[in-house]
């Protein structure tokens, strides 16, 4: 059944699993060829794996079963020159862009030895790296003169963040509400040109970030941290696709007149 996201091409960040990896599949499905890209490998202020060389070849033969062609490369979204190579490698495949998922992230809420190493880390992936991906698509879905939609990846802590006292989570909580305020500027500067830009602000949900050991042994230890995020919703953990049904929604016709939003997939975790 054709819908009006056939024939489209999105660029999608942190596309190698987690909640990246359930938009690629979702609109793949749809009929909108993917541009994706991760970093595939690990960050010295993140304490547990990012996705692997063999989780992006995994993405994109999920893609291509789900009808839809794939271009995938690696590169750290904080490294503005090696994403816009990726990007451009798949502009040279598809010819053209019209949805972009600035999706990529990283968090820490365990102790760390080397502050400064963790609050760079996170600020350089989470608000950088959203800022770099936005840069160098917004020009190309500009030319295309065909309007689009740019969702970026925030979090419940855009919204509401808790109380702690480590530097992982004040780094977290900086930058994911500091892209609200790019995701506002952006929607103003780009309604001209009939492009959406909105953010999402998930809860927890099952990914690489929620699920390793650093975060089991928090769980375990009973940290106070942890204790404070607690859904409204009897529901502990939502999964990718619960996430990926507001995204097919916001970049989709149905969505047309939307812009400027923060839509929360929170099970009520903002208004407790």
């Amino acid at each position: 059944m054709a819908t009006d996201l056939e024939g489209k091409v999105a660029f999608i960040t942190g596309v190698a699993r987690g909640q990246g990896r359930a938009h690629a599949q979702r609109l793949a499905g749809l009929g909108v060829n993917i541009i994706g890209v991760d970093i595939c490998a690990d960050l010295p202020g993140v304490d547990y794996p990012n996705a692997t060389p063999a989780d992006l070849k995994e993405t994109a033969a999920i893609v291509e079963a789900a009808g839809a062609k794939v271009v995938t490369g690696i590169a750290d979204v904080a490294d503005q020159a090696a994403l816009k190579a990726v990007l451009d490698d798949g502009l040279a495949h598809f010819g053209r862009l019209d949805i972009v998922i600035a999706n990529a992230g990283v968090v820490r809420y365990s102790d760390d030895e080397d502050p400064i190493q963790t609050w760079n880390d996170i600020i350089n992936t989470n608000l950088t790296g959203v800022w770099n991906t936005c840069h160098i698509t917004c020009p190309v879905l500009i030319e295309g003169g065909r309007g689009g939609s740019i969702v970026i990846t925030s979090s419940t802590a855009g919204i509401k963040s808790v109380g702690t006292p480590k530097t992982g989570g004040r780094a977290y909580a900086a930058a994911k509400r500091g892209i609200v305020g790019l995701m506002q500027v952006l929607a103003n500067d780009l309604a001209k040109h009939n492009i959406r830009v909105n953010t999402i602000h998930p809860t927890g949900v099952l990914s690489g970030m929620t699920m390793n050991d650093a975060m089991a042994k928090m769980v375990e230890a009973g940290s106070p941290d942890l204790a404070q995020m607690q859904n409204a919703l009897p529901v502990e953990i939502l999964t990718p696709d619960d996430i990926a049904d507001a995204v097919e929604w916001l970049v989709s016709d149905k969505a047309k007149y939307v812009t400027g939003i923060q839509l929360p997939v929170d099970a009520g975790f903002t208004v407790r």
